[in-house]
């Protein structure tokens, strides 16, 4: 059974779907920080200095009662919140991740439909009459001395 397990581990597919696992987390890693650290400042910026990832309702109060700047203040002291600057930032991020994959797919089919390169005219053809390989142009058989229609 442990020789089975290890011939499945070190198959190929399954050694790829790995590295595509961790190549996306790492490729989700860049994309939030993208997202938290360079797009939505300057969205929240032009929207009157909005900070999306302190934006939230307060359902509950916690101890000490808000008011609370800060989500992290509100979460500190027990508050219910709904974090709906957190869910705009994992919108824009599933947006922008959703974006890429598409591009990279497209790019994928485009390579794959490129049709290869038409066939070369030919060059040689047969003669009607012994059937041997002639040049194209020729008027004459080299092997039979036949007349050929000129096409």
């Amino acid at each position: 059974m442990l020789k089975e397990f290890k011939e499945f581990v070190v198959r190929g597919n399954v050694v790829d779907m790995a590295v595509g696992i961790i190549i996306g987390a790492a490729f989700g890693t860049i994309i939030t920080s993208l997202v938290n650290d360079v797009i939505m400042p300057p969205i929240g910026l032009l929207l009157g200095g909005v900070d999306f990832a302190n934006l939230f309702v307060l359902l509950k109060a916690g101890s000490p009662a808000g008011p609370y700047a800060l989500l992290a203040d509100a979460q500190a002291a027990g508050a219910v919140t709904i974090n709906d600057g957190l869910f705009i930032n994992a919108v824009v991020s599933f947006l922008i991740i959703a974006f890429v994959i598409f591009l990279l797919i497209r790019s994928i089919n485009r390579m794959k439909r490129e049709e290869e390169a038409p066939p070369a005219e030919p060059t040689t053809k047969e003669c009607p009459y012994c059937l041997s390989t002639i040049p194209i142009e020729a008027t004459r058989c080299a092997h039979c001395t036949s007349e050929l229609a000129v096409t």
